[in-house]
């Protein structure tokens, strides 16, 4: 709709400048009557509504819609609203009104019509009916895009209607329909009190006081200048005289009144306005780019809000004084192009046609057609188009009927009225506006003229009668009353002040063309960033964490380097500092060069630990090159067959020094020294780097197998193109003594390294040739059993006298014992050999032959047969090189005793067979015995039926879901919660969304955003439950623990945390759509789905994305929130967490903030009211009362009654038992020292059994607080100890390994310090059973799982006790040493062979001292796991407990799948991490 802009808004306010008053002198507080309502509410007493504002309209003809209830008519069935706006209102401007109406009339009529009518605020939800533009329109498509859509936005409704053909679509009335004065005060008592002044009846005036100014006449006017005077000279009718007031009359304003005012309006507006003052001077307006302009030019001066023109109430008084002086458009059917073609437009476009939206608003509408219109009023149809008007050219009736195809019955109401006017509005619009204005009156009860009321005196009314808008101008204005006509709408010769001429375009400045606004220009690259910004949160928070790890890694080093002060190594006396270089793209270290005594350039580095040692032989030649640039810092020094040395030193003076001290060497130990000079870069060039020896020796290694092994050449390794020379270089190079030690992996200084050398080197010249090594290789890769014994007789035959010494042989065992690091001390070794010697009948004998040494090892031929020498392939760490597919060493037992079963194909030796010994074992001296001891492994002998693989996976799929019933039915239930959210959410905001029609706006953003909200809601409400330990603990001894896998609660708390930060993603994600679609959507759709945020006030720009990013309350909260999971996502991940417990402690305290942003995030109520609590609220009660449970227990301090501290850095605390504490083995308690200077808890399995008196725990130090814990439990030297600092605890809380109780057979598998829950079990089996308490459990297979027996030597004591107390055989140990090889490899062979015979003889192990069965290498699961099945046929269910590095449960893990997939017993999985 046309409005009046400031013009018209300063002329109303002079208007309404008067007092509210009606009584003029009486004092308004004794008023006995009704006062009406500024929102029109209850004028009609039996109809309230009537005339209210958002009221309905009604209408004068039945609706017109294509589907008779609310779609709009539109092409093809009526014209192109745009094609209809040029044939019918296109003409010359310039042409005068033929009654000499004024443009004061015009303006003073829009006026009016926004004062009983407001139509055009947009509807919600969002319609459009976009008027699309022809190709080739010179003003709206002049590229001839053909692309070009105008938009047009339907305007609100009552929603009540629209439903059915006899309730079809009404618009609604957004002010009140009454004459009074709402167009300025307002169709509310809160507007109103904004405008108002609350002075004398004025309105508020601005920072000119002179503006609105008082009227000497204190009445209202309004409503009679409006009706009897502006309304004739409108309509050249007067309004049949008022005869009193009509309470059946409904006055609602009708909408082919809006169509006919406004439209008939549009034809007298000029296209440009002038202004006066008194004197009838016309003054020039001012314009930026033109001069000497006569008038305000329409098109660019409507919706300026600070036009320079108009800053002061002189100009303000001109304007309406130009007004009063200028004659109107010609009414007729032209419009002129200010509104034609240059109309401020919606949206983004600068520019619309005003008569095509006045079309397009008719249809909106449900206007009838012009011909039903007519035959409802009771008017006369004409029978052709020419009838319409001889007036108007036959041209443009042609044109116009053959937009509508000849069809005179579809030529629709608002084209018809302007075709049918000339000089008046014609019968059919003059009919509809005379009827609604005297609706208007007859219908109002606190009409002026309405005696009944009250209101007014008849002299009163006869005072308002008598006013007219010449005498209220006067009243307001600085104006002399001369200097206006009698009728300011109509001006006459004689008037004062003619115009200077009537107004045409020509001589104003053109109308500014259409341009399209680009709502989110030079937003772009800004949000990019910001999405890029918010993408790198997590690594940001990722930078940060490894920044807070660097530093914990550091002060973890400080620590344990604090520890180890006391066994730290001298540093190196009398070295020369240095940095080697190892070869190009590899960096520089610093060294020490020694050069000793003995012949020897030794090379250390900081710790410092021997990297090299060279011997040097006289006459060997040493090689000096020295680098003759860039600072003489560097030296290559090559020494025949070992790889060059290349040094760098700080300046050329240290390097003198150094070469001085060498060639003093040299001449000392009669050393040939060969000193050259060259250039740096080709010193570096011919160096043979370590890099390049290694590269050498991977050839001589392949080689050297290739022939051993006969494999062919081609398999022995590509080689580079000058294949022939290298291989020429490898098989000519000899292996150093360090060489030959890397080679085999061990130290250059062990025994068996030095024996092994001076056994291959034949020459003694301290090298091994290809040659040497070959011989010593076939031996031990092809050799026979009795060739191997030779080999390691002759090895360790020192004085080579032929027999080998009880010295030589302890000497032997020595070397063998040093591989795993000293495992056996001195007195166990010798107690071993006394032994080995007395069994094989050796006792008397000082010496040993060959014969004599072969006898002694002759029930492990198959050892020998299998052992061989395992080599590395080059150096820098390669794999063995050919490995062999050798089985690892596996006991297997027979199913009853006495009887043996062994694998087919599988010889193994007789003494793998009943080789534990029980308490009954009896030996006799020199005479083996054969006892049947407990049970190891048994090969499974029944026929496994033959399955297929689908077969198997199918089994295998059986097997999981019955391991996992509950967790998957508890997943299956969550996720189907969540998903049934999303869906429920999703489908209400796609599907059935409400009136704001958001949907319409951002379908796919909206629809992930709110189905994400609502399932993180419930995610982020409910992952409070998996972290209410004192509740689980106590369910998970419920029934309900046969349904709910309680604990599986971490990693379903991690599950859901996992699914709701990928959700929380996909929510920021649907977030950034809606926010690109917001910033570039017009504010009339804002207004839509932001109802309580945004306000169409004519503004055409929407946010800025950054405003919705950083100034709205759920925006801002909402990067908060991504801040926030990145830190405690990011810090909680299993790397961190193993290097800063304390920061995973720290940033998981931020839930506490997450829920607070949670909270608020949703409370601004943008699209939806908040609904988290309804969530959050269940849930956090819960958990604040396990909260509270665990605050009371840690308010009680516990005395440490003994602190000891172990081998490994494990720390033994032994402590109070709180009164009234219960638990179960397996369960696991959380402790906290404030000595530590901090609160943070930790947990840790108690190692106690439940019938002790006292807890105790066993804590490793891998970690900062553990390894100051250890500090702090450490007793002071050379002080008095004042006592252990005391620990507050939390707990207990239960976990699966306590469920070992409730299967017949369950496998204990610790690793590490994962042994700690297993203890505390062992115990309590022991303990039940010494009662002789009735357990479902009747075994436990127990598997110890450590680097080393030193490692946990506290464990062995415990199951020790364990040996000691089980009378019944309830439990089965085996200790796995990982630390020693797994395959038959000499180096392990005899320590092996040791250990089966210590076990037979003394029924202990040679390592641990226990009865348990002790293997090297690692567990081989899936075999032990199937030999249950045969020592436990009848078992149904068995249940393996692991606890322990990832690596190991995942193998254990997949022992059980593979297993699972046969049909037999089922193994149930439960596992720890650590």
């Amino acid at each position: 709709m046309l409005r009046a802009r400031p013009e018209a808004l300063v002329l109303l306010g002079a208007l309404l400048t008067g007092s509210l008053d009606p009584t003029s002198g009486q004092d308004a507080l004794s008023l006995p009557w009704e006062v009406q309502r500024y929102d029109g509410w209850f004028n009609n007493l039996r109809h309230h509504e009537r005339g209210a504002a958002g009221s309905r309209l009604r209408r004068l003809v039945p609706a017109n819609y294509a589907d008779g209830v609310y779609q709009a008519l539109g092409e093809p069935l009526l014209p192109n609203p745009r094609r209809l706006s040029d044939a019918a209102t296109k003409g010359p401007a310039g042409l005068a009104s033929l009654h000499n109406r004024t443009v004061l009339g015009v303006f003073f009529g829009y006026h009016v019509l926004s004062d009983v009518v407001s139509v055009e605020t947009p509807g919600c939800p969002a319609e459009f009916l976009n008027i699309r533009i022809p190709p080739g329109d010179p003003v709206f498509d002049p590229h001839q895009r053909g692309d070009v859509v105008l938009p047009f936005q339907r305007s609100r409704w009552d929603p009540e209607t629209g439903r059915s053909p006899s309730n079809p679509r009404d618009l609604t009335n957004e002010v009140t329909g009454w004459l009074d004065g709402s167009a300025i005060y307002g169709s509310s008592h809160s507007w109103s009190d904004a405008l108002r002044g609350f002075s004398g009846g004025q309105l508020a005036s601005g920072a000119n006081r002179d503006f609105p100014r008082d009227s000497p006449n204190s009445l209202l006017m309004w409503a009679n200048i409006a009706l009897y005077e502006w309304l004739p000279s409108f309509l050249q009718k007067t309004p049949p005289e008022y005869a009193g007031y009509r309470p059946f009359l409904d006055p609602s304003i009708s909408p082919e009144f809006v169509a006919a005012s406004e439209q008939f309006f549009s034809t007298m507006v000029p296209p440009g306005v002038y202004m006066r003052n008194a004197s009838c001077h016309f003054p020039k307006v001012l314009y930026e780019d033109a001069d000497n302009i006569s008038a305000l030019r329409v098109c660019n001066n409507y919706w300026i809000r600070k036009n320079p023109n108009l800053n002061s109430t002189q100009e303000v008084d001109q304007l309406l004084l130009g007004m009063a002086s200028q004659i109107s458009e010609r009414e007729d059917r032209i419009v002129v192009e200010d509104l034609r073609d240059y109309w401020p437009g919606p949206g983004k476009f600068s520019r619309t046609d005003y008569v095509a939206s006045s079309i397009q608003h008719g249809r909106d509408m449900g206007l009838p057609s012009y011909s039903q219109a007519l035959l409802a009023l009771g008017l006369e149809i004409p029978r052709n188009w020419s009838d319409l008007n001889p007036n108007v050219d036959l041209q443009v009736l042609e044109a116009i009927a053959t937009l509508y195809n000849q069809d005179l019955s579809r030529l629709e109401l608002l084209p018809g009225g302007l075709l049918e006017s000339h000089g008046n509005p014609g019968p059919l619009f003059s009919t509809i506006v005379l009827d609604q204005f005297v609706r208007l009156r007859d219908g109002d009860r606190y009409w002026f003229e309405n005696t009944k009321n009250g209101l007014f005196s008849k002299k009163e009314i006869e005072e308002i009668r008598n006013t007219t808008l010449r005498d209220v101008l006067v009243a307001v204005t600085n104006v002399n009353s001369n200097a206006l006509q009698p009728n300011v709408f109509f001006w006459h010769e004689g008037a004062p002040c003619p115009q200077p001429q009537q107004l045409t375009t020509e001589g104003l400045p053109p109308c500014v063309p259409l341009t399209v606004l680009d709502f989110f220009e030079g937003s772009g690259a800004g949000f990019g960033i910001t999405i890029v910004a918010l993408c790198c949160l997590p690594l940001v928070s990722l930078l940060f964490s490894g920044v807070v790890a660097y530093f914990r890694g550091r002060e973890r080093k400080k620590l344990q380097k604090k520890g180890n002060d006391s066994v730290k190594k001298e540093a190196a006396k009398d070295g020369i500092p240095a940095m080697e270089w190892p070869g190009p793209k590899e960096s520089s270290y610093p060294v020490t060069i020694q050069l000793l005594p003995d012949k020897v350039l030794q090379v250390l580095d900081r710790r410092p630990t021997v990297l090299r040692i060279v011997q040097l032989r006289p006459p060997q030649q040493v090689d000096l090159v020295l680098s003759s640039n860039r600072g003489c810092r560097t030296l290559l020094l090559k020494i025949p067959k070992e790889y060059d040395l290349v040094l760098q030193f700080n300046s050329e003076e240290e390097r003198g020094a150094f070469v001085k001290q060498l060639q003093d060497f040299c001449i000392r130990w009669t050393l040939g020294l060969h000193v050259a000079e060259m250039d740096e870069k080709e010193l570096f060039r011919k160096a043979v780097t370590k890099q390049q020896r290694g590269r050498i020796l991977e050839i001589f290694f392949r080689h050297l197998f290739a022939q051993v092994l006969d494999i062919k050449q081609a398999d022995a390794g590509t080689l580079p193109l000058d294949s022939s020379q290298k291989v020429r270089e490898a098989l000519t190079c000899e292996l150093s003594r360090a060489e030959f030690a890397e080679s085999l992996g061990l130290k250059p200084q062990d025994m068996f390294v030095e024996s092994m050398f001076s056994l291959a080197d034949k020459d003694g010249n301290g090298y091994l040739s290809f040659r040497e090594f070959l011989d010593i290789l076939v031996v031990f890769m092809t050799g026979s059993p009795e060739d191997k014994s030779r080999l390691m007789f002759t090895m360790y035959d020192l004085d080579e006298n032929g027999f080998l010494s009880k010295d030589e042989f302890f000497t032997m065992m020595r070397s063998f014992i040093e591989i795993s690091n000293n495992c056996l001390s001195k007195a166990q070794l010798a107690e071993v050999v006394e032994s080995m010697f007395r069994e094989s009948g050796f006792q008397d004998k000082e010496e040993l032959t060959w014969e004599d040494f072969h006898y002694m090892l002759r029930d492990h031929d198959s050892e020998l047969r299998r052992t061989q020498l395992c080599v590395k392939g080059g150096r820098g760490g390669a794999g063995d090189i050919f490995k062999q597919n050798i089985s690892c060493r596996v006991s297997f037992i027979s199913r009853t005793p006495g009887e043996r079963s062994c694998p087919q194909g599988l010889g193994l030796p007789a003494s793998e067979t009943p080789e534990l010994g029980g308490s009954g074992l009896k030996k006799r001296f020199g005479k083996k015995i054969m006892v049947t001891g407990p049970q190891l492994y048994t090969e499974a002998l029944q026929e496994k039926m033959q399955r297929g693989l689908l077969a198997q996976k199918l089994q295998q799929f059986k097997r999981f879901v019955e391991n996992y019933r509950r967790h998957i039915v508890c997943v299956a239930i969550f996720s189907a919660i969540c998903v049934g959210l999303f869906a429920d959410r999703a489908y209400y905001y796609g599907f059935a969304s409400p009136r704001t029609d958001i949907a319409q706006t951002t379908y796919v953003g909206i629809i992930l955003s709110r189905g994400t909200a609502a399932s993180v809601s419930f995610m982020f409400s409910y992952i409070l439950l998996t972290m209410c330990r004192n509740l689980i603990t106590f369910l998970r001894e419920t029934f309900l623990n046969r349904y709910v896998p309680f604990d599986a609660a971490v990693d379903f708390h991690r599950w859901i945390a996992m699914a709701a930060v990928v959700l929380a993603i996909l929510h920021s994600a649907g977030h950034v759509v809606n926010v690109y679609i917001f910033s570039v959507s017009p504010l009339s759709l804002l207004t839509c789905v932001f109802p309580n945020v945004f306000v169409n006030d004519g503004s055409k720009l929407p946010w800025k994305f950054y405003v919705w990013f950083f100034q709205t309350v759920p925006g801002m909260t909402g990067v908060l929130l991504l801040v926030v999971l990145a830190i405690m996502y990011v810090f909680a991940s299993h790397h961190f967490r193993r290097r800063s417990f304390r920061g995973f402690w720290l940033t998981h305290h931020l839930y506490i903030l997450l829920y607070a942003l949670l909270i608020i995030h949703g409370s601004y109520a943008l699209i939806q009211l908040p609904s988290f609590h309804i969530y959050f609220l269940v849930p956090a009660i819960i958990y604040g009362g396990d909260k509270l449970v665990s605050l009371s227990r840690k308010k009680v301090e516990i005395s440490v009654l003994k602190a000891e501290l172990l081998p490994s850095g494990v720390t033994y605390l032994q402590f109070q038992r709180p009164q009234g504490f219960e638990y179960k083995s397996g369960q696991w308690v959380r402790i906290a020292c404030l000595a530590l200077g901090t609160n943070e808890y930790h947990p840790f399995t108690l190692t106690s059994a439940p019938h002790e008196d006292t807890l105790s725990l066993h804590i490793r130090a891998v970690g900062p607080w553990t390894t100051r814990l250890r500090e702090i439990y450490s007793p002071p030297e050379g002080s008095v100890w004042a006592g252990y600092p005391k620990l507050y605890l939390d707990g207990p809380f239960g976990e699966g390994h306590q469920e070992w109780h409730k299967f017949e057979v369950s496998v204990l598998v610790g690793g590490g310090i994962g042994v700690t829950p297993f203890a505390s079990i062992l115990k309590d089996l022991v303990f039940k059973s010494s009662l002789g308490r009735q357990m479902l459990c009747k075994k436990i297979y127990f598997i110890w799982v450590t680097r080393t027996q030193r490692q946990f030597e506290w464990l062995a004591d415990i199951i020790r006790e364990v040996e000691e107390n089980d009378h019944q055989d309830l439990v089965s140990v085996h200790i796995y040493i990982t630390q020693l090889a797994e395959k038959f490899d000499l180096r392990t062979t005899m320590l092996y062979i040791c250990e089966r015979h210590f076990q037979k003889v003394l029924n202990r192990s040679l390592f641990t001292g226990l009865r348990s069965i002790t293997h090297f290498g690692r567990p081989p699961f899936e075999p032990f796991f199937n030999s249950l099945q045969e020592v436990h046929p009848q078992v149904r269910k068995i249940g393996v407990f692991s606890c322990g590095p990832p690596g190991m449960t995942k193998n254990v893990e997949k022992a059980c799948q593979l297993v699972n997939r046969q049909d037999r017993a089922h193994f149930m999985h439960h596992y720890e991490n650590f």
